[in-house]
């Protein structure tokens, strides 16, 4: 698992709570001056997640103000970037005659070394939180900064693969080892450097590295919106995304894949949590295996058996088995 901590306001003393979240928002970006409506019995849950130099922090907490003021910004400044995804509520940030306002969905940008002031809506919001250093962003600090206070889209482009990384980080961690956290921040910082780059049409001054770890995200975002189709080939891929396919097997390469065994493993691991599902239980398994792109049952149980160990019809009985373990005959979930 990675390196995590947890701060839940709950657990502390009423009259406590609100100050020490703002001693845990100094400490997760920088010094601020905070002010709510709710300050007297303050909510507030945010867990941090360490990823090298890079830190992920999703948080749910009611209204709050943040002021950044250019005296905090002199006493303490630690030079980085933030962004947030916001998943629910609302926001608004102003930098002096510079104003934005967020809905669901966009990432929100900011810099500690600039003075701002955002106000969130009168409901609890829940977002997920980047801390990274500027000097990780690789981009020339004078036209990166420009990108300070816009509003970018994570339902699309290459914000669309941040906001999808950020989401799937928060709501799994257990799968990661923790020396896997240094590799997860360089993802995230290219990420964060493309984004940038999109919102400033500035692509060309990406490291080449950058660009070919970014395209290799989207390729693998193509791949998975498309497994259930048979005609998923790297000639289409490669076309696709406008390569050929030797760079296609080459990026591919430098992540110590291929493409084929990519698109495999990830319908077999569909295919998996499919015949796990109660839901589907009446769906039978040579549909479950044509719903992920395999159209001939004996060569889907094949891959399937080297896979997992087990035939697809033993692992749906396991399934089976252990859900009745937990859940005895006739006590369904709304059972009295």
């Amino acid at each position: 698992m990675l390196h995590e901590s947890v701060f839940k306001t709950a657990d502390l003393p009423v009259g406590d709570r609100f100050e020490a979240w703002t001693q845990r928002m100094g400490r997760t970006h920088a010094p601020m001056q905070l002010a709510s409506d709710r300050a007297a019995d303050y909510r507030a849950h945010q867990r941090m997640i360490g990823l090298g130099e890079v830190t992920v922090w999703p948080a749910t907490f009611d209204h709050l103000v943040f002021r950044r003021t250019p005296k905090l910004i002199r006493q303490s400044d630690p030079e980085v970037y933030h962004l947030s995804l916001l998943l629910r509520g609302e926001g608004a940030a102003a930098w002096g005659r510079q104003q934005a306002a967020y809905r669901v969905n966009d990432i929100h940008t900011n810099c500690s070394s600039r003075s701002y002031e955002i106000h969130t809506g009168a409901e609890p919001v829940s977002l997920v939180g980047v801390e990274i250093p500027r000097s990780l962003v690789a981009l020339p600090a004078n036209r990166a900064d420009v990108v300070i206070g816009s509003r970018i889209s994570g339902r699309e482009g290459v914000g669309a693969l941040l906001g999808q990384f950020l989401v799937q980080l928060a709501s799994d961690t257990g799968s990661y080892q923790p020396s896997d956290g240094p590799r997860l921040g360089t993802v995230l910082a290219d990420l964060v450097t493309a984004v940038f780059a999109g919102a400033l049409d500035a692509e060309a001054l990406l490291p080449p590295e950058t660009r070919d770890r970014t395209l290799t995200l989207r390729i693998k975002a193509f791949i998975r919106r498309n497994l259930g189709d048979q005609e998923l080939t790297p000639v289409r891929i490669a076309a696709a995304h406008h390569i050929s396919r030797s760079h296609l097997y080459r990026l591919f390469q430098a992540e110590g894949l291929t493409v084929a065994s990519y698109i495999r493993d990830q319908r077999l691991e569909n295919a998996r949590r499919d015949l796990a599902d109660p839901a589907l239980r009446a769906m039978p398994v040579h549909a479950v295996a044509a719903r992920w792109g395999f159209p001939r049952a004996a060569e889907f149980t094949r891959a399937f058996r080297a896979a997992h160990g087990v035939p697809p019809s033993e692992l749906r009985r396991q399934a089976v088995a252990e859900e009745r373990a937990v859940r005895p005959e006739g006590r369904g979930p709304c059972a009295k």
